[in-house]
């Protein structure tokens, strides 16, 4: 039988799990709200993070979290204060959105790169046991 939650517990540990990857986009780069909530493990939560960033983003980056293509989605002073932000650690802009094809930030893209050069012990083994025959 399936334990039933508490929303508010489940709410605020989605947040927590969110605020995480928020925290892992490195300066001069940027994500999009939907990046994060797949990054937490919630695909298709990408409002939940505008939520949790506005709960609690003392010390977060918020500024490096933008909408799909880039846009930045606040509004008035808000969005200002993001854009100065951003192209002060040097991200740039193509018109009013982020140059996203050099400033996005992949969570899977470093992973990727520590295993490219590495062989898993299943293909060593593999190849060991070719080599007897």
């Amino acid at each position: 039988m399936r334990e039933k939650r508490d929303p508010e517990v489940m709410k605020s540990s989605m947040f927590r799990d969110m605020l995480r990857q928020v925290s892992r986009v490195p300066r001069g780069k940027v994500c999009t709200y939907g990046d994060i909530a797949y990054a937490a493990g919630y695909p298709g939560s990408a409002r939940q993070v505008a939520w949790a960033l506005h709960a609690a983003s003392a010390g977060l980056p918020w500024h490096r979290i933008v909408g799909a293509g880039g846009r930045i989605l606040l509004s008035g002073e808000h969005g200002f204060e993001q854009r100065l932000h951003l192209q002060a650690e040097g991200v740039g802009f193509l018109g009013l959105k982020v140059n996203m094809a050099a400033h996005q930030h992949s969570f899977t893209a470093r992973r990727a790169a520590k295993t490219a050069g590495k062989k898993s012990a299943k293909t060593v083994a593999k190849k060991k046991s070719r080599s007897k025959l």
